[in-house]
């Protein structure tokens, strides 16, 4: 008796997926693409609609999305050692990150956390008391910093009657304009004296999330030279992140890939990494979403 072999039909080409994606991100695969194919023509069977043509090439458009970010995300997932990189680049610092007021910076590997009043976060040398970072945060109605005036008029304004005691001589030495990822802060640097010690800062304010951002950073005038290379690290990696959307759920998967995108330049490895893996996620479930709603009767009948 003759014998018919049977073998599944081939995926579509544009389902293929690199392996190394298909690993790590199980739920990105070409199941999801294959199951939806099968959805649209058993609708079309049964007269539930007629453009097929259209709903392939939605779906096809989703996986290309899809395929594009997974591929990416695991090309870079296959670097040697992407944290033991980013410790390289920053050896001797630690970094802070702040989810719930937005914010990130570094900070000298050795410095410990205290609680000052009045300031969201404090770090400091318990050797050398005047070598310290911190940062306040304060409401605002303001939408971005260049609001209040130029970086020197700010600055001076701030350093007089905010980051120096009045009884202390202040200096400014430096203030100006920096633009990161379309984020405006001013940098400043200014000496504070007092009648038994001078201290040598730096300082880096901006507007974002309806907040105020304030980050100091100094020693004293005598070790300024061996430490402010150390200090300008600090300042440098001060940056503020829009995360109101990621934390209240409401991210859409542009957004998380944006904000991975933005980890990723900033050699933030395994932020990058949870935000590119959110993004897969986000599109395969909202695909899943959508055919709940449209055709669940239907669901659960396509293998």
């Amino acid at each position: 008796m003759a014998t018919h072999s049977t073998s599944a039909p081939a995926a579509p080409a544009f389902s293929a997926f690199p392996l190394a994606a298909a690993v790590r991100f199980p739920c990105a695969s070409a199941t999801s693409n294959t199951c939806a194919f099968s959805l649209a023509e058993h609708l079309t069977r049964e007269g539930m609609f007629f453009d097929l043509q259209s709903i392939k090439r939605e779906a096809e458009e989703r996986s290309r999305r899809r395929m594009l970010l997974a591929a990416g995300a695991a090309m870079f997932l296959s670097w040697p050692n992407p944290a033991a990189y980013a410790a390289e680049a920053k050896k001797g610092f630690l970094p802070v990150t702040d989810k719930k007021d937005g914010y990130s910076f570094l900070y000298p590997f050795g410095w410990q956390e205290v609680v000052v009043q009045g300031q969201d976060k404090v770090y400091k040398d318990v050797i050398e008391p005047l070598e310290s970072v911190s940062v306040n945060t304060i409401p605002t109605s303001k939408q971005d910093i260049r609001e209040l005036g130029p970086p020197d008029q700010v600055a001076e304004a701030l350093i007089r009657k905010v980051l120096a005691a009045p009884t202390q001589k202040t200096k400014l030495i430096e203030a100006k304009e920096n633009d990161v990822d379309g984020r405006t802060y001013y940098t400043f640097e200014f000496t504070a004296q007092a009648p038994n010690f001078t201290r040598h800062a730096l300082g880096a304010i901006a507007i974002a999330n309806g907040k105020f951002y304030t980050l100091t950073t100094g020693a004293n005038e005598r070790r300024w030279e061996k430490i402010k290379d150390r200090l300008h690290t600090v300042v440098d990696s001060f940056k503020i992140e829009a995360r109101e959307q990621v934390r209240s759920g409401d991210a859409s998967a542009t957004e998380y890939f944006e904000l991975g995108a933005v980890m990723l330049r900033r050699k933030f490895y395994p932020a990058a990494i949870k935000y590119l893996q959110q993004a897969i996620q986000k599109w395969d479930r909202d695909e899943q979403d959508l055919a709940q709603v449209r055709y669940p009767q239907l669901l659960g009948t396509i293998s």
